[in-house]
C-alpha cells in the first residue's frame, strides 16, 4: 500500500523554515541578544560639514561611542546644520561636553569628536523647545584656520593697498626729489670738508675749555653753598632771637599792666599825701619866717581883745 505525500505541505514547511533561518541570520548579524541601546542627541553646527556622511563615527576622546544618524539644514536658519547622533546608552554626555568636526588621517574621512565632561557636572538633559539634548559645538581646526587665513589675507590686502597708495606717482616724485636733495647736501659737505674739520676742532677746543671751567667752578660753587648755609643759619638764629624778644616784650607788657592795675592807685594816694605835707611845710616855713623865736619858745598866746577875759567870756 503506497503512502500519500502532500507536496504542498512539504513546500510550505520548507518556505517557512527558510524564512525563519534568514531572520535568525539577520538578527544575529545585527547583534542579536547583544544589541546595544542608543540615545539620541542633537548638535547644531554653524560651519560646513563637508565630508561628514551618515553613519560616520562619533568618538569620545578617541573611543567609538556612536554614529551620525541624520544630517540636515535647519529650516529656520539655513546657515546652521542639525546633526543627530546615536550614542551608546551610558556614555557620560554632560553639560560641558562639546562636539568638534575632525578629519582622520590623509584620507579626509570626517567624524565627530566629543570632549570635556567633568565628573562634577550634571548629565545633559533636553531643554524646552528641543526634542533631544543639545550638545554644544566648537569650530573645527579647518574652520579656525580658514578664519585666520581670511583675516591674514584681509590684512595683506589692506597692506598692499597702502603700499600702492604710498608708491603712487606723486610720492615717487617726492622720493626722487628728496634723494636729489640728499645727494646735493652730500656734495656740499664733501666740498666743505676742511671747514667742517676746522669747526669740529674748534668745537672740541670749546668743549675742553668748558670742561676746565667747570672744574674751576666746582670750588666756587662749594663756597657759595657754604655761604648760603651760613646765611641760612644766621637767619634761623635771628628768627630765634626775634621769638625770644617777642616773649620778653610780652612778659614786660604783662608786668606793666600789673603795675598799672595794682601800684598806680597807691601812687596816687601817696602823691596826695605828699601834697598835703608840702602845704603844711610851706605854712610852717612862712610862720618861721614871721616869728623865728616860735621854734624855741613856742607860739605866744594872742592877747585878749577889748571886752574879752582870759577865761574867754564877756564881762557884764
Amino acid at each position: 500500500m503506497e503512502t500519500k505525500v502532500s507536496y504542498a505541505l512539504v513546500g510550505g514547511f520548507v518556505v517557512i523554515l527558510g524564512t525563519l533561518l534568514v531572520a535568525v541570520i539577520l538578527w544575529l548579524a545585527s547583534g542579536g541578544a547583544f544589541q546595544k541601546a542608543y540615545d539620541l542627541y542633537l548638535a547644531i553646527s554653524e560651519e560646513s560639514v563637508a565630508g561628514l556622511n551618515l553613519n560616520a563615527p562619533v568618538k569620545y576622546n578617541g573611543v567609538d561611542v556612536g554614529r551620525v544618524r541624520q544630517i540636515r539644514l535647519d529650516p529656520a536658519n539655513p546657515e546652521q546644520v542639525n546633526l543627530l547622533f546615536a550614542i551608546e546608552r551610558g556614555t557620560p554626555i554632560r553639560q560641558d561636553t562639546v562636539a568638534v568636526l575632525k578629519t582622520q588621517g590623509l584620507t579626509g574621512i570626517a567624524y565627530v569628536e566629543l570632549s570635556g565632561g567633568a565628573s562634577d557636572m550634571p548629565l545633559l538633559q533636553a531643554t524646552p523647545g528641543y526634542q533631544y539634548p543639545v550638545i554644544r559645538t566648537h569650530p573645527s581646526l579647518a574652520a579656525r584656520l580658514e578664519n585666520v587665513l581670511t583675516s591674514v589675507l584681509a590684512k595683506l590686502d589692506s597692506t598692499s593697498n597702502s603700499l600702492n597708495a604710498l608708491l603712487g606717482p606723486e610720492n615717487q616724485a617726492a622720493f626722487q626729489s628728496t634723494l636729489t636733495d640728499i645727494a646735493r647736501v652730500a656734495h656740499t659737505l664733501a666740498a666743505r670738508n676742511e671747514s667742517i674739520d676746522a669747526a669740529l676742532k674748534d668745537a672740541a677746543r670749546v668743549m675742553k675749555n668748558s670742561a676746565s671751567a667747570s672744574h674751576e667752578l666746582a670750588p666756587l660753587i662749594a663756597r657759595i653753598g657754604r655761604a648760603a648755609d651760613a646765611v641760612e643759619k644766621m637767619g634761623n638764629e635771628i628768627a630765634g632771637t626775634s621769638a625770644s624778644a617777642g616773649k620778653t616784650l610780652n612778659a614786660v607788657g604783662s608786668d606793666i599792666n600789673r603795675f598799672t592795675a595794682e601800684s598806680l592807685p597807691q601812687l596816687e594816694r601817696l602823691l596826695g599825701e605828699l601834697s598835703v605835707l608840702t602845704t603844711s611845710l610851706r605854712r610852717l616855713s612862712e610862720q618861721t619866717e614871721r616869728n623865728p623865736s616860735g621854734l624855741l619858745f613856742g607860739r605866744k598866746p594872742v592877747p585878749d581883745g577889748p571886752g574879752e577875759s582870759s577865761e574867754g567870756g564877756k564881762q557884764p
